[in-house]
């Protein structure tokens, strides 16, 4: 695997941070007993502030059916479930909470607080956000996203909300051969079918 695939990430607290993932910094590995020096790209990610963004997010409304009808979009940023997830899993999307403690010296500050022992979909959530950031996601072109969509087949947005268009057979017409063959090699591997 190479350096654009694989992000080493360290999280830190905190609010008061230049960007939320800056880096990397060259830091010292071992590997198989032997130490390199500078041998990993490590990124720090301020999961305070990808925690933040995620709760703000959740805090979408979703338009209405007759406002989806009517050609409005989700907002920027709207966390899109699918249905029949598990409980478990939403708790754990929603397992810490935004608190003003105080400090020994007197001062307040926000802290995330756990409100339950298993967090892990949110602190997946938050890598996954850092990952986003770390390959640019951020900053790509609308033409860019057109281009990823038609590469991986874009289904249409009725389909996305879990309704079929194929009727009662609730089944996907396939692409052909032609519009499934990618266009880029945007992952920066070969496709050995994994991605299909």
């Amino acid at each position: 695997m190479g350096q654009g695939q694989v992000a080493p990430v360290k999280g830190v607290d905190g609010f008061n941070r230049a960007a939320p993932v800056m880096g990397p910094s060259f830091v010292d590995v071992t590997e198989n007993g032997r130490k390199l020096r500078r041998g990993v790209r490590l990124w720090t990610v301020a999961v305070s502030t990808f925690k933040a963004e995620t709760y703000r997010f959740l805090r979408l409304e979703r338009p209405t059916d007759e406002d989806i009808l009517a050609g409005a979009k989700y907002p920027a940023g709207f966390v899109h479930l699918p249905s029949g997830l598990e409980a478990e899993w939403v708790k754990q999307l929603v397992a810490e909470q935004l608190v003003t403690i105080k400090t020994k010296r007197g001062f307040q500050k926000l802290e995330w607080q756990k409100l339950r022992e298993r967090n892990e979909v949110l602190d997946c959530r938050v890598y996954a956000r850092a990952a986003a950031w770390i390959a640019g996601a951020d900053r790509w072109s609308d033409e860019k996203w057109r281009d990823l969509e038609d590469q991986v087949g874009h289904a249409p947005a009725s389909i996305c909300e879990g309704e079929s268009t194929m009727g009662d057979a609730g089944v996907l017409a396939r692409q052909s051969p032609t519009e499934a063959r990618r266009r880029s090699n945007w992952l920066g591997v070969q496709n050995k079918g994994w991605l299909r």
